[in-house]
C-alpha cells in the first residue's frame, strides 16, 4: 500500500478513483440489502436498501473516514492502480477435469472455452454477461420438434 507524502485536502482525496465493492446481503430474517466498501480504506463501508443507496452512503462514510485520518495525521492509502487484462490466462488442471469439462461443453453445444468462461462468470456473479445467446424462442424451438409440446405464456 503506497502512502502519499504530499499534502492533499479532503476534496483531493474524494476525487481520487478509489475502488468500491458492492455485495448483496441478506439477514437471518430474509431482509435483503447491499453493502458497499471502499476497498483501499480499511473499515470504510456502508449499507443501503438498494445498490444506489449503499453507494451513496459509502461516499458519506468515505468523507468521514478521510476527515478523521487527515485530522489525526494518519497515512491515507492511495487508490489501487488500474491494471489492464488481456482476457487470456493459462490454467493447469488435471487431465480428468479437462476431459469432464470438454464432455459437458460438447453436451451443452458450446466450445470448451465458452463453457469455462460461462462457468467462471457464474462463480463471480456475472452469468448474464456470458449467457449463450439463443436465436430461437423456446416456443419456436418446441414447434420445430413435432414431438415436443409447445407452451405459451399465460395471457397470450
Amino acid at each position: 500500500m503506497s502512502q502519499t507524502k504530499e499534502t492533499r485536502t479532503l476534496e483531493d482525496y474524494l476525487a481520487l478513483p478509489y475502488t468500491i465493492g458492492l455485495v448483496r446481503d441478506e439477514d437471518d430474517e430474509g431482509n435483503v440489502g447491499f453493502v458497499a466498501e471502499v476497498e483501499e480504506l480499511p473499515g470504510c463501508l456502508s449499507q443501503g436498501a438498494t445498490p444506489d443507496e449503499a453507494i451513496h452512503n459509502v461516499f458519506n462514510a468515505m468523507e468521514g473516514w478521510l476527515s478523521v485520518a487527515l485530522e489525526d495525521g494518519r497515512p491515507i492509502p492511495e487508490p489501487r492502480v488500474a491494471r489492464s487484462y488481456s482476457g487470456r490466462f493459462v490454467l493447469r488442471i488435471p487431465q480428468s477435469l479437462h476431459a469432464d469439462l470438454a464432455r459437458v461443453a460438447e453436451r451443452e453445444g458450446v466450445s470448451l472455452n465458452q463453457y469455462v468462461a460461462i462457468t467462471l462468470a457464474r462463480a463471480v456473479g456475472r452469468e448474464e454477461d456470458y449467457a449463450p445467446r439463443r436465436s430461437k424462442s423456446a416456443a419456436q424451438a418446441a414447434a420445430a420438434d413435432e414431438h415436443a409440446p409447445v407452451r405459451e405464456r399465460a395471457g397470450t
